[in-house]
């Protein structure tokens, strides 16, 4: 293989990772959600003692619906963003159009701000200004403090309903299992024992996404996701007994 080619590899491969990493934070809260609320749905049917088959329609009844609701959540936030960001971005083209004094003052009080002064601040502000892109784009990080959303709504959709359904369905998994070939086993257990596993892998990776220490992440997901399946369990067990 030619160094070229290896190189053009490489360059492709971090291409993907960043792209990945880009959505990593969605998929994250997507599957965070998607497990903790289907687990509560299971373990408020434990609690009430329903049959497997009536945990496994609840659970995919919120699969569907909250994951669908959630990922329409994430679209509209997203679009709602790149919308807001072009409006005042269209305003400010507006201005250095129409009044570039105005306008170029407030880069020299920019920069003035910053520390610059004399020739040199005259300067930053003269290639800045030469530059109408250059120009908006400053205003709109410097004076708005805004910046370009480049995710792809639709995108950031899909990856949190994909993450909703994928780490959603595992509480439901041993359910489902269980309804196709018949298992001598505790099945709340079963899927309390899987759900945390998943709860420690979302725990993981949200530490990559927040920068915060791998056991405290992990810590924080499992007793977050617990306490709501305890929380319903309860509930389910104490309607199952006032109703009955």
């Amino acid at each position: 293989m030619t160094q070229p080619h290896k190189e053009s590899q490489i360059h492709g491969q971090n291409q993907y990772i960043s792209r990945f990493q880009d959505y990593l934070g969605e998929f994250v809260y997507g599957g965070i959600d998607g497990s903790v609320t289907t687990f509560a749905v299971v373990a408020g049917s434990a609690g009430a003692k329903l049959e497997s088959s009536i945990a496994i329609i609840l659970g995919f009844a919120n699969l569907i619906a909250d994951g669908f609701a959630m990922s329409v959540g994430s679209y509209l936030s997203t679009k709602s963003e790149r919308e807001k960001y072009r409006k005042h971005q269209s305003i400010e083209y507006w201005e250095v159009d129409n009044i570039p004094d105005a306008e170029r003052e407030e880069i020299r009080e920019i920069y003035a701000a910053k520390g610059f002064e004399g020739e040199l601040l005259e300067k930053v502000v003269d290639v800045i200004t030469q530059d109408k892109d250059r120009w908006v784009d400053t205003m709109m990080k410097e004076e708005l403090e805004m910046a370009e959303e480049t995710k792809s709504p639709f995108k950031m959709g899909a990856v949190t309903f994909l993450s909703f359904l994928l780490l959603g369905f595992i509480p439901l998994l041993i359910y489902v299992i269980d309804y196709f070939s018949p298992l001598q086993s505790n099945l709340f257990l079963v899927s309390s024992i899987l759900t945390g596993c998943c709860f420690v892998g979302i725990g993981w990776l949200k530490s990559s996404v927040t920068g915060s220490k791998q056991l405290k992440s992990i810590l924080e997901t499992l007793v977050l996701g617990g306490a709501a399946a305890i929380l319903s369990y309860f509930v389910g067990d104490f309607l199952e007994k006032l109703i009955a």
